[in-house]
């Protein structure tokens, strides 16, 4: 077993092979890239706490032991070197993990001490503490504007709206930046007909005393509209979870990655705003687009819908031999500015006429009433990217964390990806930094594709991004790791010429090809989530 606190310098022998693959590869813009500012790379996860042999029930399937996905981050409001981690702990190929565990650093991210969150069997959940399920996933970490630490994850037992299945939303709050954490208390719990998924959690930076839980929630007819659940006392008790948001269309509509953005200043302080993707089935066609809900009444009323545009994601794959990279493919990724400005990116295939998805954006200045059309900001158009993540400082320079595969090879073996970091103070002109790789992808668990998560992590502190994302080893008893690697704007990074955002191609007739693979993408994102949910055996 490794220590319980990972240091600098024990974390950088154990990336050593990553930054000699770093060193030899990369091509595309990225070639001349002089890397991020080196504050150093600290491996952040850690072997296993769970008990061998734990499976937490009888759930076929196989676990993927080390393997660690799926990483939130937080820092403290007013402590810029605390921050609070979490992610999904022994993925399982067939959904969820054996466990979730948070992680906390008060020296800026390079040592940690973790814990195990018992929020299943196997994390040390019993009846008794609330955690007596399966498996757990969907891990997220927020901090409230006094220094409280939230914690929120999914649950669940049996497979998804299957016979004695069950699913529930649990939250944990903690009043020491993330050491120690209360009692886990439960937001909803329901039995087979009903599956709760995909959930975020936002502490109100407006007002200590409110945070808010979304999701959505699936049923076997194929509806599932966005959940809410309310605090209003900083985490000690939860109001019933409710529906604040029900897709209405002539099939079948659900939402997925609810994320609640509160405005923090201007006019329009203390304005939710519910970002989402809502999928809707008519007569067996599929189609996807992102929208948004507003409330000025922190979470007591929503308005109507207002959709940004269409998302036509065709999903990341392997260039040679087409197998399938589980992504955030459906998922947008939002975040807030000074003043009433949003940000929002999702992959999309459109500027590349369907041939492989790019990192599309879309900006409001107005709070979310209206939007500009989407660009595409990944700086190596002739390979996939996928999977952004999206914060803005407190200076308004946004950051786009996202993977690519220029490193790539022809060999059928080996799927080499890099982690990049985006910054930009406009939304036209952009600087790209390489945050890790290239590591070969290849080595991921399988989790319906290859799998490192549906998100990551990024904040920042003191003039500099943090990105807290996943790597695959060639190790195959440790097969992913999380790692966090602090970025400044370097002198050499500010020198690098600026790069530009892509518009969409001019529209042309529809192609059916094209269709039929963002359909194709669509189904194969519910059916890793939930089997046979997309696929009208439900």
């Amino acid at each position: 077993m490794r220590p319980k606190l990972a240091t600098l310098a024990a974390a950088a022998l154990a990336l050593a092979p990553v930054l000699w693959l770093h060193g030899c590869g990369g091509g595309g813009s990225g070639e001349d890239d002089p890397g991020p500012d080196i504050f150093g790379t600290v491996r952040v996860s850690g072997d296993t706490s769970v008990t061998a042999g734990c499976t937490g029930g009888n759930t076929p399937g196989n676990v993927y032991a080390n393997a660690e996905v799926e990483p939130s981050l937080a820092r403290h409001p007013t402590d810029p070197n605390r921050l609070v981690a979490a992610w999904q702990q022994d993925r399982w190929n067939a959904g969820g993990a054996r466990a979730v565990v948070t992680a906390v650093s008060s020296d800026g991210g390079q040592t940690w001490e973790r814990t195990l969150q018992p929020m299943s069997r196997c994390g040390g959940g019993t009846p008794a503490n609330g955690g007596d399920y399966e498996r757990t996933t969907d891990p997220w970490v927020e901090f409230g504007p006094d220094g409280t630490a939230y914690f929120m994850a999914l649950a669940f037992n049996g497979r998804s709206l299957q016979a004695g299945s069950s699913s529930a939303m649990l939250v944990a709050r903690s009043l020491d930046g993330g050491r120690t954490w209360g009692p886990t208390q439960t937001l909803v719990l329901d039995g087979e007909t009903l599956f709760n998924d995909k959930n975020t959690l936002t502490a109100d930076p407006t007002d200590a005393r409110f945070v808010y839980a979304t999701w959505d929630r699936l049923d076997r007819l194929g509806r599932g509209p966005t959940l809410f659940a309310r605090s209003t006392d900083g985490g000690v008790s939860w109001e019933p979870a409710r529906e604040i948001y029900a897709p209405a269309s002539p099939g079948t509509s659900q939402t997925i990655g609810n994320r609640i953005v509160v405005i923090a200043d201007g006019p329009m302080r203390g304005t939710l705003v519910n970002v989402f993707t809502q999928i809707d089935e008519v007569a067996g066609v599929l189609s996807a687009r992102i929208g948004l809900i507003r409330s000025t009444d922190q979470g007591t009323t929503w308005s109507a819908p207002v959709f940004i545009d269409d998302l036509r994601a065709i999903g990341a794959r392997d260039p040679t031999t087409g197998r399938a990279i589980r992504d955030g493919s459906t998922l947008p990724s939002v975040a807030g500015g000074p003043g009433a400005t949003l940000w929002v990116a999702w992959q999309d295939a459109r500027f590349s006429s369907g041939a492989r998805d790019a990192i599309a954006l879309s900006r409001s200045t107005d709070g979310g009433l209206t939007w500009s059309a989407p660009v595409a900001v990944n700086q190596s158009p002739s390979v996939p990217a996928f999977t952004p993540t999206l914060h803005v400082r407190a200076d308004g320079t946004l950051g786009v964390l996202h993977y690519d595969l220029r490193s790539d090879t022809a060999a059928p073996d080996t799927l080499f990806a890099d982690a990049w970091l985006l910054t930009t103070t406009d939304g036209a002109t952009w600087r790209e930094q390489r945050v890790a790789g290239p590591f070969d992808m290849a080595q991921a668990p399988n989790a319906g594709g290859l799998f490192l998560g549906d998100y990551f992590g990024l904040a920042s502190a003191a003039g500099r991004f943090i990105p807290l994302f996943v790597t695959a080893s060639t190790d195959l008893a440790n097969l992913t790791d999380v790692y966090v690697r602090p970025i400044e704007d370097a002198p050499a990074a500010r020198e690098a010429p600026q790069l530009t955002a892509r518009a969409a191609p001019a529209p042309t007739a529809p192609d059916a090809s094209f269709e039929r693979r963002r359909q194709e993408a669509i189904r194969a994102a519910r059916e890793q989530r939930v089997p046979a949910w997309g696929s009208g055996n439900r």
